[in-house]
């Protein structure tokens, strides 16, 4: 069930982040819950790794990097994809951040619900 609660809201992150971003561009919202499958699946398998082979710049910039791997997941998403396409790695960049907010944004109100919870357990 989690996992059907995070794939919807990034779905809609995906969606309204690309509504208003002019470099990205998303066919429909069916096409926008593709696209978050895809980019869980290749975060699934490429992101351990790369993050792996990227340690040293991670520590040095002091995890800043890793917004630099969401988006070579998202542009690896868009080549997948059809009816996803973003024009250039800054957009998939900006794109990754955007989400990022707003997934942030959309889980607040049930991260303080399982505080509360914790808090009277």
């Amino acid at each position: 069930m989690y996992f059907i609660a995070k794939l919807a809201i990034n779905s809609i992150s995906i969606f309204l982040a690309a509504s208003f971003l002019p470099g990205v561009h998303v066919s429909s919202f069916p096409k926008a819950i593709w696209v978050a499958l895809v980019i869980s699946i290749l975060n699934v398998l490429f992101k351990p790794f790369l993050i792996l082979l990227t340690i040293p710049i991670t520590i040095f910039t002091f995890g800043f990097f890793l917004l630099f791997i969401n988006a070579i997941i998202i542009s690896a998403a868009a080549y997948l994809i059809n009816g996803f396409a973003v024009d250039s790695f800054l957009n998939a960049f900006i794109l990754s951040l955007i989400v990022a907010l707003l997934n942030y944004l959309m889980e607040l109100p049930a991260m303080r619900k399982n505080r509360e919870n914790d808090r009277l357990t």
